[in-house]
């Protein structure tokens, strides 16, 4: 089924080719942030993909208030305007608030709606008010067809450039599962679509004040995913996720990710054709 395609910046969601949105899960440091997008730049270019980075000013839903949460909106934002400004990469950033939505606009190129605040209307409204374009996390506890509410919130604001991604479903305690239908089924809603590989395989609690993962699962998942037909792919991506400050276990490896893209880009291309 065609999607309307959603553009930001020069890259298209619903479009020729497969995007994929990484970057770190959290702004750990001005020079990490730059560092890894300028690695996502270069590996986006070399295989022609188009890249939009992601990374977060406040991960404001992590398991313990001991956590690191980030540099927090003003300097996380004066962050990802250089990397827009000296990279020229497209960036994502997730809201948690309101009150955030329309100072992030000004910045970054699509608001996230985090997956468990994706039935909060002011939220979901705020963000749509924008005008930016609005990638729709669904929620671990919604099915896919419960997202044509919240994507009916982001139309009746009069914004028309809506991303979906589905990031898993929760599967008992602390733990979520994928379920491919699921792809099909949000895409039936008329925009563009992408799998979360590496939140999918999040165990959300489950190493007792933070979430573990299994890392093992990222790529397997990816492939199976843009087989079944996707519009982009969203990893969380470090350089070296054992020492991450959020979300290390289910990052995937920086210096992995050419080879796992090269085989996305290749598998994409015969699920392109076969729909033709």
């Amino acid at each position: 089924m065609s999607v309307r395609p959603v553009t930001v910046g020069n890259v298209v969601f619903g479009g020729p080719r497969l995007v994929l949105i990484a970057g770190p899960c959290v702004i750990e440091s001005e020079d990490h942030c730059i560092r890894h997008a300028h690695r996502l730049a270069e590996i986006g270019r070399d295989r022609g993909v188009p890249i939009v980075f992601k990374s977060s000013f406040d991960k404001a839903n992590r398991t313990s208030h001991r956590s690191f949460r980030g540099p927090g909106l003003e300097e996380g934002l004066r962050i990802l305007e250089r990397v827009k400004r000296e990279i020229g990469l497209p960036v994502l950033t997730d809201i948690h608030e309101p009150a955030q939505a329309a100072a992030a606009a000004d910045i970054v190129d699509i608001l996230q709606i985090p997956a468990l605040l994706s039935r909060q209307t002011d939220l979901v409204m705020a963000a749509a008010a924008t005008g930016c374009a609005v990638n729709l996390k669904k929620g671990q506890f919604l099915a896919p067809w419960d997202m044509r509410a919240v994507v009916a919130k982001v139309e009746s604001a009069g914004n028309q450039r809506i991303i979906l991604t589905e990031r898993g479903f929760s599967f008992g305690y602390n733990n979520l599962v994928s379920d491919f239908r699921s792809l099909v089924i949000l895409r039936e809603i008329g925009w563009p679509v992408v799998f979360d590989a590496t939140h999918s395989v999040q165990l959300p609690g489950a190493g007792g004040e933070h979430s573990d993962g299994q890392r093992e699962f990222i790529a397997p998942l990816a492939r199976a995913a843009v087989a079944v037909g996707v519009d982009g792919i969203f990893m969380e991506v470090h350089e070296d996720p054992a020492h991450a400050l959020s979300d290390g276990p289910n990052s995937y490896a920086l210096d992995d990710l050419p080879r796992l893209l090269d085989d996305l880009v290749r598998i994409d291309e015969i699920t392109r054709a076969g729909r033709e």
